[in-house]
């Protein structure tokens, strides 16, 4: 079993996602499935199956979230130095090709937002910053040719202070 770094931040969101539908939404549907069953004839009851359906899709997301969270390793990246690329820190880089500055947050693949800069540890450019340096260049193969990037500063910005999307409890049910 590989380990999943993950924030305190997202720890605790999917937590709260797996306390919520276990604990609030499951039971919800159950009793939906019950008053359903309730009615009669199954086999053309379409709020029963509808239910029944919802508790399939509950219990495949708690299987999911409870083996992501024993997988997990929480990582304060404020607590590390900032003068090396790792987990958690923001780089900006210098993309010599186009002489533009791009820049990336990583983090754990469920805190992932690619399309916001927030890359998973996962990614090839993740796994060619890290330990770098302000000042390093380094180069990487990408889709439309070779990137070639110098690394201008490292910082801390919390991953989820960056993040555009984050759930919320009325996000985490089947309704």
């Amino acid at each position: 079993m590989s380990i999943e770094p993950i924030t305190q931040e997202g720890f605790d969101l999917l937590t709260k996602e797996f306390k919520y539908l276990k604990e609030v939404e499951k039971p919800k549907v159950s009793r939906e499935k019950e008053i359903a069953a309730a009615l009669g004839d199954r086999s053309e009851n379409a709020d029963y199956h509808a239910a029944k359906e919802k508790l399939r899709h509950i219990d495949k997301r708690l299987f999911f979230l409870q083996n992501l969270l024993h997988k997990t390793q929480i990582i304060d990246p404020s607590t590390l130095e900032h003068t090396r690329m790792h987990f958690g820190a923001t780089i900006t880089l210098l993309n010599l090709n186009s002489d533009e500055e791009e820049v990336y947050t990583i983090c754990g693949t469920y805190e992932s937002e690619p399309e916001n800069g927030l890359i998973t540890v996962h990614a090839p450019l993740s796994k060619k910053m890290l330990g770098k340096e302000v000042g390093d260049e380094f180069s990487l193969d990408l889709p439309n040719g070779r990137g070639e990037y110098e690394v201008e500063k490292i910082e801390y910005i919390g991953v989820f202070a960056l993040k555009k999307s984050i759930k919320t409890e009325k996000e985490f049910g089947f309704s």
